[in-house]
């Protein structure tokens, strides 16, 4: 059986193995993949695995032989579903196995915000504090997280998560959430009470039509000025001019995230020219641990689509 993978670089840029996937049938690499080349690439194969490249309706009419599709990711919006239930090929995903690793992200960039430490061991390292008259000095107002409200909008495996950590930190968490109760410690409440009393606003719901530009112009006139805004789910939650915007006229205390609706992001993203703005290349997901998860349940999936009992199926 030919596997392809369209593009493994980013999951697998050489610190791990495809060895368990090699034994599961004639396994092609290819570190990256054009639009242009995923058919050719993809021709004979009976098994495609991709990330971020796409595989439309156009591009399955193209693969006769095409079976399988494993996204190398949870969320699979890079496939065509319904064509792909149309033409009985199988698809599954990689259901959380970077909750970890992305709400450590979520607090790594609250406490940039709040602490600046990068910025205090950049100017140290230049000589500041070693040239100042005062034992200490400081740029920015530190900021407390405890007894702060942190808000969470989507309460899955990460929102669960983040709100874990939030709760260790001292924090009183509020969450939107389709669920009908809610973990200990966690008070359910509405968009709008979120956005009027957050200090700290963070993302995990899907991406959909209803969730689309959630942060917009109206959304954000209704949260505090101070308030620390934080996006690890989907660059397009947020309108990215409305945000730039409502930095720029300190309507938000800050932005940080780790998406953006277009990556990586052209060079006139009005966000990019804001300094409160505090971004990651979408690499929440990307630490080794979790990357290792990542390549173990792919492998776990083509080997359960082969045996006739495939899982993790959407």
């Amino acid at each position: 059986m030919k596997i392809v993978v369209l593009d493994g670089y980013t999951a697998n840029p050489g610190d791990l193995s495809w060895k368990n996937l090699e034994v599961l049938g004639v396994l092609t690499v290819y570190e990256r993949t054009q639009p242009t080349e995923t058919v050719a690439r993809a021709a004979d194969a009976e098994i495609v695995l991709t990330n971020k490249v796409i595989v439309s309706k156009e591009v399955m009419a193209q693969l006769p032989k095409l079976k399988y599709i494993g996204v190398l990711a949870t969320g699979y919006n890079v496939v065509d579903i319904q064509e792909a239930h149309e033409r009985g090929i199988i698809v599954t995903n990689v259901p959380a196995y970077s909750t970890e690793s992305v709400a450590q992200m979520v607090f790594a960039h609250l406490l940039t915000v709040t602490n600046r430490t990068e910025h205090y061991a950049i100017q140290n390292r230049r000589g500041r504090w070693t040239e100042n008259p005062d034992f200490c000095y400081w740029d920015f107002p530190h900021m407390e997280l405890a007894g702060k409200t942190f808000g969470i909008v989507g309460l899955g495996n990460i929102g669960q998560r983040v709100a874990q950590i939030a709760l260790a930190f001292g924090m009183k968490v509020k969450a939107l959430s389709s669920k009908t109760s809610l973990p200990a410690g966690i008070e359910k409440a509405s968009l709008e009470e979120l956005l009027a009393t957050s200090d700290v606003l963070s993302l995990h719901c899907p991406l959909t039509e209803n969730t689309r530009h959630l942060i917009n112009a109206d959304t954000l006139r209704q949260m505090k000025s101070t308030a620390i805004l934080i996006n690890t789910g989907r660059g397009p939650l947020i309108d990215d001019q409305a945000v730039a915007e409502a930095l720029a006229d300190g309507r938000l205390a800050a932005f940080c995230a780790d998406v953006l609706t277009e990556e990586p992001p052209k060079a006139d993203n009005p966000l990019l020219k804001q300094p409160n703005a505090f971004f990651t290349p979408h690499i929440a997901w990307a630490s080794k641990e979790a990357r290792i998860r990542l390549l173990q349940v792919a492998t776990d999936n083509v080997r359960a689509f082969i045996g006739g009992k495939p899982v993790n199926v959407v």
